[in-house]
């Protein structure tokens, strides 16, 4: 069932998963690469192409600002802390499995994994990104996405 509106840091729920889609065009990508100073002559090489590769960083913007665009999440004071290794992937967080390419559709889904106070004000959400291409291919996989959320609407 979709859920229409912000939900409040008391109505999440560990283990519940949101859902949305993605793409990156060429502009956005060029646009992401001047901004971010990326200097990387794979990538400058690959911009002649009609569907450029699209840098992990990028993949991982875009994932995180589709995050914050949910209808379960937009109107929450949230803020990205940072990330947390997996202890089964020596500690590292995220894994790119397969190339994305400009323009190639993303599937995202982000599930809450950990969910806990901070103090009467804050409390903090840990959440797990995945994106698979559209033949269901996963691409990435981003473990322990921390974020601080305000809990002042619970009032």
């Amino acid at each position: 069932m979709k859920q229409d509106r912000m939900k409040k840091f008391s109505e999440f729920i560990i283990g519940e998963s949101f859902y949305s889609t993605c793409s990156i065009s060429n502009d956005e990508l060029d646009e992401y690469l001047k901004f971010s100073k990326i200097k990387n002559i794979f990538l400058e090489n690959n911009s002649n192409e009609e569907n450029q590769l699209i840098s992990g960083r990028a993949i991982l913007s875009r994932m995180e600002g589709e995050f914050t665009r949910l209808d379960q999440i937009y109107g929450n004071q949230i803020i990205f802390l940072g990330t947390d290794g997996d202890t089964k992937w020596g500690n590292r967080n995220t894994r790119f499995l397969k190339p994305l390419y400009t323009d190639q559709v993303l599937k995202l889904k982000f599930t809450i994994i950990e969910k806990t106070d901070i103090d009467e004000k804050y409390g903090k959400i840990i959440i797990n990104f995945e994106g698979r291409t559209e033949d269901n291919q996963i691409t990435i996989i981003s473990k322990n996405n921390i974020y601080r959320i305000e809990k002042q609407l619970e009032k």
